[in-house]
């Protein structure tokens, strides 16, 4: 069964579920063990904030080494327009649709965070994707929402989108909801957002029928770039939200203070029977367990705490700041980066309330030894992340925002940023870099770039979600 191939039957990453043909994969454990190695990546590419005056664009990497293109960009999909700030992007459905038919794992939903611009791109043929459809920014503010964030393919036929800021860019934010058939625009998903102001992320378990939803700022606010005084004047996001997933509405906030500043991406257990999960704080650069009790409240913990380190080029201890993170897809490991410092983490996580670290990468940033990859300097530092779908490979990009590049790596601004891979071996909880690996987006067609959130043809550990 090729990566490479789209979920078209039950004979190519199809399934049978109650006389029902659905996309994707039945259970993750088939995901990882069913699915061939990936042999493309997909990749947000941006050139906001650069020197280059071009549009943003979607990456094709090849990242088959028996290719001989192998660790090279391959092609390139250009927005129609510039500043749109690629950001994440995600599926038309996924694994979470097993009960729906008809339903094929064939576009990708490629959202502008700067310019709330919505581009569909037909990626079918993974080496050859193209642009079927643009939602405008202006179709987007008629339900006075902006700067989409999170895309998940949702069961019923639906997408759904985290949108940070209304149409001025201010708060509160929601959730849009476009349709599987037409991409055309439903309107909010939420029908209550109770105390909800601020969004970010979000990951949802349909099993039990709950969503959480993390928060960043108002786009108003990091736009510009990074400002402690915003933190101080409260500015920031420090806590997560409960959704009711049949209902639609928000049911609790968990509130953590200092102790989980800017709490960014959401990860449960691909398991669909649990109902815990991680968030990573990048400010206080941590990770915050989350979980539901007997009574069906939900509590939280710290369970990993990440020291600021004293840097000679700065006025203040230098925070981890904890940017990605994901789960394997047999929920056995977790691995996130510290983007400021310059490394990725691998946990165990078996026993989920005491995760226990078992390797480290380091890999740019502002304590990595290893400053240089193949030759090529590495400009920022391990952060956005894919992991293989057997686990064997984790990949990751070095770029965060274009004005927040610019303040702490301004390198990347000038010629473009990283994707670099390690190589895991879950049975000895290690990995170690991948010296013979490194896609150069310095070198992109048309000038330098932003490489940013990755995505595989079939599906990913960060994407699929499962009933």
């Amino acid at each position: 069964m090729s990566s490479d191939e789209t979920s078209r039957s039950t004979d190519v990453h199809g399934h049978e579920h109650h006389e029902v043909e659905g996309p994707g994969y039945p259970t993750p454990a088939a995901m990882r063990t069913e699915s061939e190695r990936e042999k493309t990546a997909f990749v947000m590419s941006l050139r906001v904030g650069m020197d280059v005056d071009g549009p943003d664009f979607v990456g094709v990497v090849d990242v088959d080494p028996d290719s001989d293109t192998y660790a090279e960009l391959i092609d390139t999909v250009e927005m129609p327009n510039k500043g749109d700030e690629l950001h994440h992007f995600g599926w038309n459905t996924c694994s979470s649709s097993c009960h729906a038919e008809g339903l094929t794992r064939d576009h990708l939903i490629v959202p502008g965070q700067r310019s709330s611009r919505i581009h569909i791109i037909d990626a079918a043929d993974p080496r050859n994707p193209s642009i079927e459809k643009v939602i405008e920014p202006e179709e987007v503010f008629e339900h006075d929402l902006s700067a989409p964030h999170t895309v998940h393919c949702v069961p019923e036929g639906k997408i759904v989108i985290s949108m940070l800021g209304n149409a001025d860019g201010e708060l509160p934010g929601g959730f849009l909801q476009l349709d599987q058939d037409d991409f055309s625009i439903d309107g909010h998903w939420e029908a209550d957002r109770g105390d909800m102001e601020m969004n970010y992320d979000y990951w949802y378990q349909p099993r039990h029928g709950v969503m959480i939803s993390s928060e960043w700022a108002a786009p108003e606010t990091y736009y510009p770039g990074f400002d402690l005084e915003d933190v101080e004047a409260g500015k920031y996001g420090d806590s997560i939200h409960i959704w009711d997933w049949e209902t639609r509405e928000h049911r609790q906030t968990l509130s953590f203070g200092e102790e989980g500043l800017i709490p960014l991406e959401v990860r449960m257990p691909h398991n669909p029977e649990e109902t815990e999960g991680y968030v990573g704080a990048a400010l206080s650069s941590n990770v915050l367990r989350f979980w539901e009790d007997a009574d069906g409240n939900w509590d939280w913990e710290t369970v990993i705490d990440i020291e600021d380190r004293e840097h000679p080029d700065w006025d203040m201890p230098v925070p981890g700041l904890v940017t990605d993170l994901l789960l394997s897809l047999d929920d056995q490991y977790l691995f996130f980066s510290n983007w400021l410092h310059g490394d990725v983490r691998m946990y165990d996580v078996s026993d989920t309330g005491n995760p226990r670290l078992v390797d480290q990468c380091w890999a740019g940033g502002n304590f990595g030894d290893r400053q240089t990859v193949g030759g090529h300097e590495i400009r920022g530092a391990p952060q956005m992340l894919q992991l293989s779908r057997d686990g064997r490979r984790l990949y990751w990009t070095t770029s965060l925002f274009s004005t927040w590049d610019n303040q702490f790596y301004p390198e990347i601004g000038e010629r473009g940023s990283l994707m670099l891979k390690a190589d895991v071996y879950p049975e000895e909880g290690r990995m170690e870099l991948d010296e013979e690996f490194v896609v150069d987006f310095g070198d992109a067609p048309g000038g330098p770039a932003r490489a940013h959130e990755i995505r595989w043809p079939g599906g990913d550990c960060t994407s699929d979600v499962w009933q």
